[in-house]
């Protein structure tokens, strides 16, 4: 396998632009393909065998376009699909595992919450992420679901009126509970980030698995010497498995936005106006 070749991203829709972001942070070199399955998106209230159908169609779609690796920037397809992807595909594939582990680390009150979708909070990463890292500590985990967010973010209404209302509804309960660390768990979330802190400050730390899976990609990459060794900045190309016209818009205006979390405010996706986006069947 080629070290030049590029690493595949998949997501249900746009959300995985929230890791793709820092995936070109930390591998500034290397080739992207994106895959946004936004024919099929929202994957939440999804049943487990549909998920693990259209993650490997996925998978095998950007195989085909002769990737080296695939990260699976979905939390819904990584909590089912993992082990089937990876028992399929002789390349690599990363997955994204619910940040749970930081959040429970870093709480003072003792309270963590995961805003997740339901296949997420119900599958069996979840359990083990929690049993793992927050039983332990005495620490409580919240699961919370609000269906509405990820379609908001899809429809580029992430800091809406709608979406301040929904996240309000959602989140005041965790903030008299004494939740001090919030943890996003879809990808779609980190997107919703500006509005959660307009609607209550410093309430909440916001976790997300966004870097950790970059780092983690990165050490992948080096173990199989698949690391690009051009010095010449990566190229994004964005496939959707929906209406181009529909996604193009969307994945414009989340590209541009310059990413403020953790201190970081440069952007590290293309211009809007030099977008690749191209329709793929899965």
């Amino acid at each position: 396998m080629s070290s030049s070749a590029p690493v595949g991203v998949f997501d249900s829709g746009v959300g995985g632009l929230s890791v793709l972001a820092e995936l070109r942070r930390e591998l500034p070199h290397e080739d992207v393909l994106y895959l946004g399955d936004t024919a099929h998106v929202p994957y939440g209230d999804r049943s487990e065998e549909n998920v693990i159908d259209l993650t490997e169609r996925a998978v095998a779609a950007l195989e085909a376009r002769g990737v080296k690796a695939v990260v699976v920037a979905c939390n819904t397809a990584a909590a089912f699909s993992l082990s089937r992807v990876r028992s399929r595909f002789a390349f690599p594939v990363i997955g994204l595992v619910p940040a749970v582990k930081p959040a429970a680390q870093a709480t003072r009150t003792g309270r963590v919450a995961v805003l997740a979708t339901p296949v997420t909070l119900k599958g069996q990463l979840m359990r083990d992420v929690i049993r793992d890292h927050a039983e332990p500590l005495g620490v409580e985990v919240t699961g919370v679901v609000n269906l509405k967010l990820v379609p908001l973010v899809e429809a580029g209404q992430a800091d809406s009126p709608e979406a301040r209302a929904e996240l309000r509804a959602t989140l005041a309960p965790l903030r008299d509970a004494g939740v001090d660390q919030l943890v996003l768990g879809c990808t779609h979330y980190p997107f919703l980030a500006p509005a959660i802190r307009a609607e209550f400050g410093d309430t909440f730390t916001l976790v997300d698995s966004g870097a950790g899976v970059a780092r983690h990609t990165r050490r992948v990459l080096e173990q199989g010497q698949l690391l690009n060794t051009q010095t010449t900045p990566g190229t994004v190309t964005y496939l959707v498995t929906g209406s181009v016209e529909a996604a193009s818009p969307v994945i414009a205006a989340l590209s541009a936005a310059p990413r403020t979390e953790n201190g970081h405010s440069e952007r590290h996706l293309p211009a809007a106006a030099t977008l690749r986006i191209e329709s793929i069947h899965t």
